[in-house]
């Protein structure tokens, strides 16, 4: 049987993720504390600890993958009408938006899919955590499972 202590250490790891906003890596340093100090005690706090952790190495994977595909297009949406082996022609270089290349445009639909994948990943969270105080198991969508 669960007791009230339990489920507030495995909400509060979910919550702690929020950290991040104020301490950089706070969303892996708050839960990584809490799931360590005690993992021991309880096999729910256990699974809530695995599952934040999980889910938070997961959103960090997708981000660089995402990051390593939009920042080719944007540089090459910039800078390509720009001739890099002329020196002068940086006097006069002009970026027209109403003429955008189609690699803008593919560099904007990857933002979009960041800021979505954001906002989801903050709605997760609240769900986890409030699954968390009810006594339950949650498991994230779309998370690889690194500690088991």
């Amino acid at each position: 049987m669960l007791d009230t202590h339990q489920k507030n250490i495995a909400t509060f790891i979910h919550l702690s993720t929020f950290s991040r906003f104020i301490i950089p890596f706070g969303n892996f340093i708050g839960p990584l504390l809490l799931w360590i100090t005690n993992k021991e005690k309880s096999e729910f706090v256990d699974a809530h600890g695995k599952q934040a952790l999980n889910f938070q190495i997961s959103v960090l994977l997708y981000a660089i993958i995402l990051g390593a595909l939009t920042i080719p297009f944007l540089i090459f949406g910039f800078l390509g009408h720009i001739d890099l082996l002329s020196f002068n022609s940086f006097d006069n270089i002009q970026f027209d938006f109403h003429s955008a290349s189609p690699l803008l445009f593919i560099a904007g639909g990857f933002g979009f899919l960041a800021v979505t994948g954001f906002l989801l990943e903050l709605v997760f969270i609240v769900i986890a955590s409030l699954k968390a105080r009810d006594g339950e198991l949650y498991k994230y969508p779309l998370t690889i499972n690194f500690l088991k």
